[in-house]
């Protein structure tokens, strides 16, 4: 593990190393991790130290001091850390080592930074995934696959959000409601309007075959994330995660460790690529006002 100063740290130690938790992922072992850390983030720093601790005194990891000795020991890599702007660097001293590496959400807080990664990642050849885990959902992934109403038509998604100085926008919280979007659409967004005031967040896409997707964040709103499907003879709301948290943990890294054991990436570099663009261009939309085109 790369990035030790997030909740998901330790969900992913519980999940991988305790077998009697009840959700308990079998065929891998979290065994070192490097602590990392943001110090202008204070969402990482003040938490580094503590969940270190944590995964040394209770799941037996040990503490190592380079990002590349984690790469050297480990057969994966978990890239937890927090802040998505150090993702593009700490991914470069991974690559080269070719092992299959899972970046958490946001990949990248810029188009740019998340092309190089994709491009550092073809370069060596190493398998590597990143999204949020609402896109694993139990909930969602049954109703994703129910077509007996048809094809989707059209996709509106909500979900809390919460804004962080380090994290421009829509990066920090509106990912996990733009995973849900892209789960359901798929490529092919062509532009993004957005608006934003201190009650709401709003962005819709328009993609290329005519469809509509929309995000709505909920600055004052509820925690749980919420899909409706609009299908060709009907529409169905849909709890993402069931009230399940940590489901979508647990499903994540079993399609992690499917494809550490060499099956495709459960998320094509090019949808999350699009994704990443997705969330820029309403970012710039919700400054200017504009429709912005991908």
């Amino acid at each position: 593990m790369v990035g030790i100063d997030t909740s998901h740290s330790r969900i992913y130690a519980s999940l991988l190393n305790h077998a009697s938790h009840p959700l308990h992922v079998p065929g891998g072992r979290l065994t070192c991790g490097y602590a990392g850390g943001s110090a202008d983030f204070p969402l990482s720093a003040s938490r580094v130290e503590a969940i270190s601790r944590e995964l040394q005194e209770h799941y037996g990891v040990e503490l190592v001091s380079s990002i590349a000795e984690v790469a050297e020991r480990a057969d994966a890599v978990l890239l937890t850390s927090v802040d998505g702007r150090v993702h593009r660097e700490q991914f470069a001293v991974l690559a080269p080592y070719g092992k299959p590496v899972f970046i958490d959400k946001p990949l990248a807080v810029t188009s740019a930074d998340a092309r190089d990664i994709m491009e550092l990642a073809a370069s060596y050849g190493t398998p590597v995934f990143s999204s949020s885990m609402v896109r694993f959902g139990g909930p969602l992934h049954a109703a994703l696959k129910d077509e007996s109403a048809g094809s989707i038509v059209g996709a509106d998604c909500c979900g809390p959000f919460e804004l962080q100085p380090t994290q421009p926008g829509l990066f920090w919280y509106g990912i996990h409601t733009a995973e849900m979007l892209y789960a359901a659409l798929g490529r092919g967004c062509i532009s993004v309007r957005a608006l934003s005031n201190e009650v709401q967040e709003w962005a819709v896409g328009q993609w290329s075959d005519g469809r509509i997707g929309t995000l709505r964040g909920n600055r004052t709103g509820g925690p749980d994330f919420t899909a409706v499907l609009h299908r060709e003879r009907g529409s169905i709301a849909v709890n993402a995660l069931g009230g399940h948290y940590e489901a979508g943990h647990q499903n994540l890294l079993r399609q992690f460790l499917l494809m550490a054991g060499g099956a495709p990436p459960p998320v094509s570099p090019a949808v999350t690529l699009e994704l990443i663009r997705f969330l820029e261009a309403a970012n710039e939309s919700r400054v200017t006002g504009q429709t912005v085109l991908l």
